[in-house]
């Protein structure tokens, strides 16, 4: 098998050649670098790209960006007022210190704004798609609806609003999902058929399960199945404490999940996934990409790895990291290491 029906098989809950070796994304690597294609060759990795334009403001919106004071800032204009986004940036690291929405009035400012969709550009995808040919499996990386409240207000602006004032954080994911449908539409007619779903984690790490079945339960079934309408995988990320919703991710209908955490940074057990939802949903994971694979031995990291594959089995389980996007060359030394342990895995 290559790469790309390997990691395909597994997502349709069928048995692979062997268990495939899934980084997601190339961390720090350079794609433009000779190892970076001799690990892309001996793995089989996940690659994402973007959609293009912004499908929760649309393209008819007036946005003003500057410097200040070193920060960056934004003004989105709107018929009522406008909308302020701060981001601070230092040699490591950026962070939003000002988000738009703080108050309910700023909520109807976004809500008066005209919306055109965006457009897309699957251009992108196609590419990197040809030229990863079978050794990857190429998707678009795509928002779901309850990203729309939570990035817009900050984390705690948005747990406020859902005590507050929770029917206005379902309008807006309620207006969010429209547009995301939209937008995953016009990439599929485009060609798109594999997709990353990011953003759960807002709902089932800040709000719990009333949040997470009011905000995710109830908009995001639509979304997967109109990607499976199109004949599209539907691939969804979640980081966090994720056992007490293992049921309710099966139930959105997705192909696959990840990272499904080890403790002490999840609370997943592999083989209890594997054994409540596995017969539905491909389990994606659980090798800490920071903590583990670009920090531990090769032979610690073989050890883990061969862990994983006993607790999760031969099928329906791509043995891969937690998407920090963050390893370097050691790191991408040791998710090659794992492909053998794979292989050994299978010939037992």
């Amino acid at each position: 098998m290559t790469s790309r029906q390997r990691i395909l098989a597994a997502m349709r809950l069928e048995r692979p050649d062997r268990v495939p070796v899934t980084p997601f994304g190339l961390g720090k690597l350079d794609l433009e670098e000779a190892f970076t294609w001799e690990f892309i060759r001996r793995t089989d990795p996940i690659l994402t790209v973007g959609g293009g334009g912004q499908p929760f403001l649309g393209s008819a919106v007036q946005v003003e960006n500057f410097q200040e004071n070193g920060d960056s800032l934004t003004l989105i204009h709107t018929p009522k007022g406008d909308l302020r986004r701060v981001v601070r940036r230092n040699e490591i690291t950026s962070a939003t210190v000002e988000f738009p929405l703080k108050t309910p009035e700023d909520v109807e400012r976004f809500l008066s704004i005209p919306y055109v969709p965006p457009t897309i550009d699957p251009a992108p995808f196609h590419a990197l798609k040809a030229r990863a040919g079978e050794e990857a499996l190429v998707m678009v990386g795509i928002e779901n609806a309850v990203c729309l409240p939570a990035s817009w207000f900050s984390p705690e602006g948005f747990c406020l609003a859902w005590a507050d004032a929770p029917e206005l954080v379902i309008e807006l994911t309620r207006v969010g999902a429209q547009r995301i449908l939209g937008y995953a539409e016009a990439l599929c007619r485009a060609g798109v058929n594999a997709f990353r779903i990011v953003g759960g984690e807002y709902a089932s790490v800040q709000l719990g399960p009333r949040g997470f079945d009011a905000l995710v339960m109830a908009f995001d079934p639509e979304l997967v199945a109109l990607m499976h309408h199109h004949r599209a995988m539907a691939y969804y990320h979640n980081h966090g404490p994720v056992t007490r919703f293992l049921e309710r991710f099966a139930e959105l209908g997705i192909d696959a999940l990840d990272p499904l955490e080890a403790p002490p940074w999840g609370d997943c057990d592999l083989g209890e996934a594997k054994r409540r939802i596995g017969d539905r949903v491909c389990l994606v994971g659980n090798l800490d990409d920071m903590e583990v694979v670009e920090t531990r031995s090769r032979k610690e990291v073989c050890q883990l790895g061969r862990q994983c594959l006993e607790q999760a089995g031969p099928e329906s389980f791509l043995l891969g990291g937690t998407a920090s996007g963050t390893y370097t060359e050691r790191g991408a030394r040791n998710f090659m290491a794992l492909v053998e342990v794979a292989r050994e895995y299978g010939r037992s």
